[in-house]
């Protein structure tokens, strides 16, 4: 929250002092010409980009889903914690995985280095109550899949539909567990980054800092 804060003072102090500018109350600087040339042509200006989440929307799409993260926020701090979590809606998603293990390790008293995640797609949200938290874990949605589907029926990965590159992922259910208890078969080691790009940095961890995690799919 707060470098949602931190993102939205860029933002409003960048558009007030453009409007300065163009009434030539102060003067045009670099940094407000080129805020002003990205707002139009349609792209998100740099001075914003350096404070914000990982992104490839141009600037229309950008500002609605921008909007919409601080609904996001704003409801969690009005309403509570969700009790299905917009995945996709989180600055730092690393944080809130790293939130979900100690909850885990806390209540059952675990060391945080044993557990793992495990994970369950929810094909068929009458045989769960979505409406409330679950006991252990956390409900996320907002992900979809490039280049594959997931089967409502077989419960399984299947091939994406002719001519459709993404679909929207059903919600999971993320369910620490302890390490050594953890079976995940033959699913698939599917990837989950930030954007399609997927480039990033490298980080301490020896992945990609627009890498999230890896999500264990029956197929």
């Amino acid at each position: 929250m707060l470098r949602y804060n931190k993102l939205l003072s860029v933002v409003r102090s960048s558009l007030i002092n453009v409007g300065k500018a163009i009434k030539g109350e102060v003067p045009l600087s670099l940094e407000l010409e080129e805020v002003c040339t990205s707002l139009f042509n349609n792209q998100v200006p740099e001075v914003w980009h350096k404070r914000a989440y990982p992104s490839l929307k141009p600037l229309a799409s950008w500002v609605l889903d921008f909007l919409e993260r601080l609904r996001f926020m704003q409801s969690w701090v009005d309403d509570g914690a969700p009790d299905n979590f917009w995945i996709s809606g989180f600055f730092f998603t690393q944080s809130f995985l790293t939130g979900a293990r100690q909850n885990f390790a806390r209540k059952h008293v675990i060391a945080i280095d044993h557990i793992e995640f495990d994970f369950i797609v929810i094909s068929d949200e009458q045989k769960y109550d979505l409406s409330k938290a679950p006991e252990d874990g956390v409900y996320v949605h907002g992900l979809f899949m490039e280049g594959a589907r997931w089967d409502e029926k077989k419960e399984a990965i299947e091939e994406s539909h002719p001519r459709v590159l993404f679909s929207t992922m059903k919600t999971i259910w993320i369910l620490p567990g302890k390490r050594d208890e953890i079976d995940y078969g033959h699913a698939y080691k599917c990837p989950v980054y930030k954007t399609a790009r997927r480039a990033g940095t490298l980080s301490t961890t020896g992945h990609s800092t627009n890498f999230v995690l890896y999500l264990y799919l029956s197929m």
